[in-house]
């Protein structure tokens, strides 16, 4: 039987083939590729908690090598938890996740065991925008949370008193920088509860 490539019944026929021809090619390269993705989430999570804790790595290797020596990983409740122990002093370290402008903001918080002192912050993925929002990713923002004394909880301002709670609001990105200030502030407390400190 020949089709008239004109009819209604040759379009139904091609656009389904076509479209199953695709979805069946989709599905393969997930297949094949969802364990590396999966290797890959993990691999910058590690980097992210290496970073909070501040333990320097050379390579992908040596990131796997080091969180694998120095980082203990364990749930007390339904939130888990990573713990080393740096110079004598025993840190925490914590996956957040809260709604950004555009997205949610996932990162990584690492804290004294009293969760009075940040040692570190970074990022796992952010959807704020290109040159504003997304610049929480830059160096000098996460920089500024090491060593802040967050008993009283983090401020992120444009308008700095010299208080130690405070850190720099990025220019053009207010509703960013309060999205992080709270965001960093719900992971503190969920930290306090978790490991049964009182702020």
């Amino acid at each position: 039987m020949k089709l008239n490539r004109e009819g209604k019944i040759y379009t139904i026929l091609f656009t389904f083939i076509v479209s199953f021809v695709f979805v069946f090619l989709l599905s393969a390269v997930n297949s094949l590729t969802v364990e590396r993705s999966r290797n890959n989430q993990e691999l910058f999570k590690i980097k992210a908690l290496l970073n909070a804790f501040g333990i320097p790595f050379s390579s992908n290797e040596d990131a796997f090598e080091k969180f694998s020596k120095f980082v203990q990983r364990f749930q007390p409740s339904d939130i888990e938890l990573y713990r080393t122990v740096l110079n004598g002093e025993e840190m925490y370290a914590y996956v957040f996740q809260g709604n950004g402008l555009w997205g949610p903001i996932v990162g990584v918080i690492a804290v004294d065991s009293k969760v009075n002192k940040i040692f570190g912050i970074d990022f796992i993925s952010q959807s704020e925008t290109p040159g504003l929002g997304a610049r929480i990713e830059e160096k000098w923002f996460k920089e500024q949370f090491r060593g802040k004394n967050v008993q009283h909880g983090l401020i992120v301002t444009r308008t700095r008193t010299g208080a130690e709670n405070e850190v720099d609001a990025i220019t053009g990105a207010t509703s960013t920088s309060k999205a992080v200030e709270r965001i960093v502030n719900d992971a503190l407390n969920n930290l306090r509860k978790t490991l049964g400190v009182r702020p």
